[in-house]
């Protein structure tokens, strides 16, 4: 065997040995996410999450989830809308997939086949344009809802856009949602998945000089009216939900901004 032949197989068994390794660490990497419903969170601001409820918190790249197995779907969907992000990239709409991530196992989306009902984005797709991975995982099925289509398309698309204007007003800013998960609920598919009668998003501004937060809550209906009709306290979504939106600010601060419910303060901009 002649030396240029010895030295091409070293390096061919070089090459192999690094491939193989990376790719080692990148399944080690996907089966941690999967067992405990843990990965590396790199567009989230951890400090305003909220506490969950089911201790199954997900951390994908644009957004963070809490799941809830006994309605397979998030209980909240949490993530930071920066006005880096907004774009009108028109990516491709993949299929939506299960989240393996999701350790107790994720609904799968032929729940909702024939069932009359949208699989309806809570972290919106349209936030998320700014990467193709980004806008993609908003397809993953641990971040859907089963929504009226009509509610979708309507009064639930129309406060999406005003988040994004609100968005593009200051630099950014933080964003809450998902069903409410109590009560009497209609469940579609054959994994039981809960049909939300109500839905809510919280939207916390932290950039523009002066801290200050809104809720909505909106029954699981068409409505045509305005979205300032909608705004509650915060607090009065998190009796209702069971949830502790923002166990990380201070007490004072927190309790003060879950109590107001002032449009005005939003409506200038």
């Amino acid at each position: 065997m002649s030396k240029k032949t010895l030295y091409t197989i070293i390096i061919v068994l070089i090459l192999l040995g690094v491939y193989g390794y990376e790719h080692f660490l990148k399944e080690e990497e996907v089966q941690v996410a999967v067992e405990t419903g843990k990965a590396e969170k790199k567009d989230t601001n951890s400090y305003f999450l909220p506490a969950s409820t089911t201790g199954l918190v997900i951390h994908h790249e644009g957004y963070s989830l809490s799941y809830s197995e006994t309605h397979e779907q998030a209980e909240w969907v949490a993530y930071e809308l920066k006005k880096s992000h907004l774009s009108n990239t028109n990516h491709k709409r993949p299929y939506f997939e299960i989240d393996e991530a999701v350790s107790t196992g994720a609904a799968h989306w032929r729940n909702y086949k024939n069932s009359g009902y949208d699989r309806g984005h809570l972290c919106p797709a349209g936030d998320k344009r700014y990467s193709q991975v980004a806008h993609d995982e908003t397809f993953l099925t641990s971040n859907i809802s089963p929504m009226e289509h009509q509610f979708n398309s309507g009064i639930w698309n129309r406060l999406e856009q005003k988040i994004r204007y609100w968005t593009r007003m200051h630099d950014g800013v933080f964003v809450v949602t998902g069903g409410v998960l109590k009560g009497n609920m209609e469940t579609i598919g054959d994994e039981y998945v809960s049909v939300p009668n109500q839905f809510y998003k919280i939207v916390l501004d932290n950039n523009s000089g002066k801290v200050k937060m809104i809720g909505f809550l909106m029954p699981h209906q068409d409505s045509k009216k305005p979205i300032s009709e909608f705004v509650v306290p915060v607090d009065y979504i998190e009796k209702l939900t069971g949830i502790d939106f923002f166990p990380n600010l201070e007490n004072t601060l927190e309790n003060t901004l879950e109590a107001s419910s002032n449009y005005k303060a939003w409506s200038l901009y």
